[in-house]
């Protein structure tokens, strides 16, 4: 799980490197793309551990507990990635919305 966690973080850094030295021509702009890039690292990577890590890998474990009636490892592998990908949406809908006023108001 490590290493996949490193690897997206080794994507997003050659894509923030690839930004920096096609576009980014000033200092406003690069701050912007890093805290972008941050938000999605950081809700991607919970996104995978919900969907990757209580569905299938700790599925075992989480199905001795039980959610309105169903075994919580087969609940987050059938409901819970789809209910926190669509909350995780709306979370970076809001987090991008004040990032771009907070950037448009210090043009």
């Amino acid at each position: 799980m490590k290493c996949i966690i490193d690897f997206i973080h080794f994507l997003l850094k050659q894509i923030i490197t690839k930004l920096h030295t096609s576009s980014m021509k000033n200092n406003k702009a690069e701050i912007y793309w890093k805290k972008n890039l941050r938000y999605l690292t950081i809700l991607l990577s919970i996104w995978f551990l919900v969907s990757f890590g209580f569905g299938i890998l700790l599925a075992d474990q989480l199905n001795e507990i039980q959610f309105f009636g169903f075994k919580l490892g087969f609940w987050f592998a059938q409901q819970g990635s789809i209910y926190t990908f669509v909350i995780l949406i709306f979370v970076y809908i809001f987090l991008m919305n004040r990032l771009d006023k907070f950037y448009r108001s210090k043009k």
